[in-house]
């Protein structure tokens, strides 16, 4: 049976867990598919009022596109088919009649930090992370862009989009991505708390409120799937996002190749560094008689 996703509901709300935290709960098709079939179903759940997503670990929410899975990627159409899976994924937070609260437990990249933003409250704590590094792995970024740009403004979603660069969690309260910062282990706490006051709000506003939020910005989202089709054929056409993969697993193998230092040589450079340097002895002459 697959555990990837976990699912389970505590008084009015569903908790959906991400869990994968060997491998920093970084989803596949396989893994996004069931995310998805988890949340429709709470939201279907006439005992549920309120939605928790949140990732198994200390490390991540989630880190996004498993890379394993996109090295795979043979040439431009099965580019355009994979990026074309993504727009139901999206539409199940998207169009979910009940609000929904990240506790971010962890960093959350790439279409992770996507999906994070489409949730309606974050939670987070200081060691969180959030970016849009897809650049970095030569992949184009079409949905993370247009979900930044309502967000954001589109000076900072330029800079975050092409330099690729991952925000700490003091830059995200800063700027609106994250609502709440809480100590690390208070962030499951907060988040139920923040859940159960939207599951006491009237759930017939709750579903209007959330259907014209939808609404208002379906057109751009269409936009971004009828373009972003033909943007991934022409990359993966390229061999670049394949490329720059390669090149990150090559490096991760010669990381884990390295030879270690052993612990003896570690523990006398750590004495070596913590050490004190010895003051020099005074000589005191004696006096003559």
């Amino acid at each position: 049976m697959d555990q990837s996703v976990l699912s389970r509901i505590e008084g009015q709300v569903g908790i959906v867990t991400l869990n994968k935290p060997d491998r920093m709960n970084a989803w596949d098709t396989p893994m996004r598919m069931a995310c998805k079939r988890a949340i429709e179903q709470l939201d279907a759940d006439p005992r549920v009022r309120a939605i928790i997503l949140t990732g198994a670990g200390d490390k991540a929410f989630c880190a996004g596109q498993d890379l394993a899975e996109t090295q795979r990627i043979k040439g431009g159409s099965d580019g355009e088919v994979w990026f074309k899976t993504w727009k139901d994924f999206y539409d199940c937070l998207r169009k979910s009649t009940k609000p929904v609260v990240c506790a971010l437990n962890g960093v959350a990249a790439g279409s992770a930090y996507q999906f994070a933003m489409l949730c309606d409250v974050r939670v987070g704590h200081p060691g969180v992370r959030m970016g849009q590094p897809e650049i970095n792995a030569g992949i184009p970024s079409v949905l993370g862009p247009l979900l930044m740009i309502e967000r954001l403004g589109l000076s900072r979603t330029i800079e975050l989009t092409l330099t690729g660069r991952m925000m700490d969690a003091a830059e995200c309260k800063h700027i609106g991505l994250i609502h709440y910062l809480v100590p690390q282990k208070q962030v499951m706490k907060k988040a139920v708390e923040i859940a159960e006051l939207l599951a006491s709000k009237p759930p017939i506003a709750m579903r209007l409120n959330k259907k014209r939020f939808c609404q208002v910005t379906q057109p751009a989202f269409d936009e971004a799937m009828l373009s972003g089709a033909p943007i991934q054929r022409e990359a993966y056409a390229s061999g670049e996002p394949q490329r720059a993969m390669e090149a990150f697993f090559a490096e991760r193998a010669a990381r884990k190749k390295a030879p270690k230092a052993a612990p003896a040589k570690r523990k006398a450079s750590a004495k070596a560094k913590t050490a004190k340097p010895k003051s020099p002895k005074r000589k005191t002459a004696r006096r003559g008689r």
